[in-house]
């Protein structure tokens, strides 16, 4: 009895992997990642459909047409291509592709493509910078550019450089490849937007301390002391926070808005206040020129998105359907007569000029409110950032969907 007791307790002691079947593979501490089908937005097609079939075409008629059929697929072509009528309702992106959410969870303040449109770049409230992919929105690289929360971020004309503001009033010079070339104190609060000249020589800043500030852009860049700045103007006349600012995309006017209610146009040579605009009963939030530069779109927390034409200076449309207030609004980089909202009520709407109705609606396309809103420079893509701490991007519907 003991001879089998002793034997019994042998084969207890045994490895465990002794008794494997000899077909099992040991593990040797390495395991191979499984294959990630990701979703993609390929716009490779589009465009070159486009270009070969554009030479000839002088007439929009010999544009194919589109059908709700999957089999016209191949006929779609890019948002810039002449349409019958331009066709802008074929630019509406409401259809869902992918989130992107960092590793650390924050809200995202901002967000900006690039200005080929290769990546999107995201300004959080924790300072940080992160790159994702512009065709498979995968995550690239982060990097922690401010020491407080990023509020706005804007590129130059010439697509050299990029413009960054941050909670405690800092302004930062970013070349291409993500250089930090400059950084000075440009606000004592914080600020809230920052907008390109037309020829890039200039720009200007809004904060909360309620004043507008222009800057020459070259000569803040050449001085090398950290606090050094060439600061032209200031402009004051709201009467509080100074919330948003665009400047005209032909002239040397630029458009404010505050949380005074009030919107202001400026003569930024000299400084003058060369109208007020008072349809708006609280905050606004954005303005934003339109690329023909005699429309201006204004949205604010009465919930309201007004549409004034500078050349009578009169209120042409009011656009209404968020049921809180709207945060943000973008223009389409080709349509003009399409644009898009977001607000705390966590949707997206789409607007055609001269609709009284939206032209499409993303419903609850966050959990929480939505900051910024920005389209791909080709127009096939929108992006949206939020409370949520998400990154959402949002395509064209297909022929078929």
């Amino acid at each position: 009895m003991s001879s089998t007791n002793d034997s019994t307790m042998m084969e207890t002691r045994q490895p465990h992997y002794a008794k494997a079947p000899a077909s099992r593979e040991i593990f040797d501490g390495k395991r191979m990642r499984k294959a990630v089908v990701r979703r993609t937005v390929d716009f490779n097609n589009s465009s070159m459909r486009w270009m070969l079939d554009r030479p000839g075409q002088d007439t929009e008629k010999d544009v194919p047409a589109l059908q709700p059929a999957a089999e016209y697929i191949p006929n779609l072509l890019p948002p810039q291509a002449p349409y019958m009528d331009n066709m802008p309702i074929s630019s509406v992106c409401t259809k869902f592709v992918h989130t992107s959410v960092n590793k650390v969870r924050c809200p995202i303040n901002t967000c900006r493509w690039t200005p080929e449109g290769r990546r999107l770049i995201t300004g959080a409230s924790t300072g940080e910078f992160t790159l994702w992919n512009g065709f498979t929105f995968n995550f690239e690289t982060i990097l922690q550019a401010h020491d407080s929360a990023v509020r706005t971020m804007i590129w130059s004309h010439d697509e050299n450089w990029m413009l960054t503001g941050d909670h405690k009033g800092i302004v930062k010079y970013w070349q291409s490849n993500m250089n930090n070339l400059k950084a000075f104190v440009a606000h004592e609060e914080a600020i809230r937007d920052i907008t390109f000249a037309v020829s890039d020589l200039k720009f200007a800043t809004c904060s909360d301390d309620g004043t507008i500030k222009i800057w020459d852009f070259l000569r803040t860049a050449e001085a090398k002391d950290f606090t050094a700045c060439d600061e032209e103007r200031q402009l004051k006349g709201h009467g509080w926070d100074v919330r948003c600012i665009e400047w005209h995309p032909q002239f040397p006017i630029v458009a404010s808005g505050s949380k005074d209610s009030l919107v202001k146009i400026w003569d930024a040579k000299t400084g003058r206040n060369l109208t007020t605009l008072h349809g708006h009963k609280n905050t606004v939030e954005k303005v934003r020129w339109n690329r023909n530069g005699y429309w201006l779109a204004t949205c604010g927390r009465d919930q309201l998105i007004k549409l004034y034409d500078i050349r009578m200076m009169q209120e042409l449309q009011t656009f209404r359907g968020h049921k809180r207030e709207v945060t943000s609004c973008q223009w389409h980089p080709y349509h003009e007569t399409l644009f898009v909202s977001g607000g705390w009520d966590c949707n997206i709407f789409f607007w055609l000029v001269g609709a009284s109705e939206p032209a499409a609606v993303i419903p609850e396309a966050h959990e929480s409110a939505i900051w910024d809103l920005d389209w791909h420079p080709i127009g096939h893509i929108l992006v949206s950032s939020s409370n949520d701490h998400a990154t959402k991007f949002w395509t064209r519907n297909r022929p078929g969907d």
